[in-house]
């Protein structure tokens, strides 16, 4: 029997295996390639820069907020104030409805009545007054059924923006925007009250009816109690400067000391 023909056949299985073996791997190769072009297309937009950055963290959004955005955040906490035949602006400064407003919006009577946001009126007694800083806060008999108290504090920079809200000339809830003008200004008032020392200065539009009112910063927070005005012609007539006592003053800090600038109460 011959031996040769089967080992040729052998062979030829061999190589047909081989062969197919060779097109499987060839045929392997090519899916590999084309799943790596594929990614690298997808991943790079096929402009063979590379594979496209990693997808960043969501942006923290800016603390800054518009002065819609304020308005609708504090407006809330600002309170009208009739004290006899005086009318001036208040703001909440605490969850059990304490308001902060000016002395000299209240100061001499005892007949005080707040009106809050929500058209809520109240009687309002003076718990605590310092006219030396001319602040003062007022307890009322009743609250609103939701009490929003305004947020308290915020760094104070010349150049900042600045919004005030308050009930100018009876405008009730008038909203007017500036800039910080000044630092550690101080306003003249009668001897008997004394001068008001480490004032904000600020060109935020600002009237009779404004005093006690919020001055804000760009996100919000009360950084001053609006107090008086610069009134160079003697007209009650808002000239472009305004003071506040800051907000850190106004809860019992420090007075300050600054370069004079001529204040009426308002």
């Amino acid at each position: 029997m011959e031996r040769v023909p089967q080992e040729a056949g052998a062979a030829e299985a061999r190589g047909a295996v081989a062969g197919r073996a060779r097109r499987f791997v060839v045929g392997g190769g090519v899916l590999v390639v084309v799943a790596v072009l594929a990614y690298w297309l997808g991943s790079s937009g096929g402009n063979g820069e590379g594979a496209a950055p990693r997808p960043s963290a969501t942006p923290t959004p800016s603390a800054t907020l518009t002065v819609a955005e304020v308005f609708k955040r504090v407006g809330p906490s600002v309170v009208v104030i009739q004290a006899g035949k005086s009318l001036g602006t208040g703001v909440i400064a605490a969850e059990d409805g304490t308001i902060l407003t000016a002395h000299h919006v209240v100061k001499g009577t005892e007949d005080v009545t707040v009106t809050f946001a929500d058209g809520t009126k109240a009687k309002a007694v003076v718990v605590s007054s310092n006219p030396k800083r001319d602040v003062a806060t007022l307890k009322p008999a009743k609250l609103p059924e939701i009490v929003i108290p305004a947020t308290l504090g915020g760094a104070v920079a010349v150049g900042a923006p600045v919004v005030a809200i308050g009930n100018p000339l009876g405008l009730t809830y008038s909203v007017s925007t500036g800039v910080v003008s000044g630092l550690n200004r101080t306003a003249d008032r009668t001897t008997e009250d004394g001068d008001l020392s480490g004032l904000i200065q600020f060109d935020a539009s600002v009237n009779p009816g404004s005093s006690g009112g919020p001055l804000l910063d760009a996100r919000g927070l009360v950084i001053g109690i609006v107090v008086s005005i610069a009134d160079p012609g003697g007209d009650e007539a808002f000239a472009g400067i305004a003071f506040a006592v800051p907000i850190g003053t106004a809860l019992g800090g420090d007075d300050g000391d600054g370069p004079p600038g001529d204040g009426l109460r308002i």
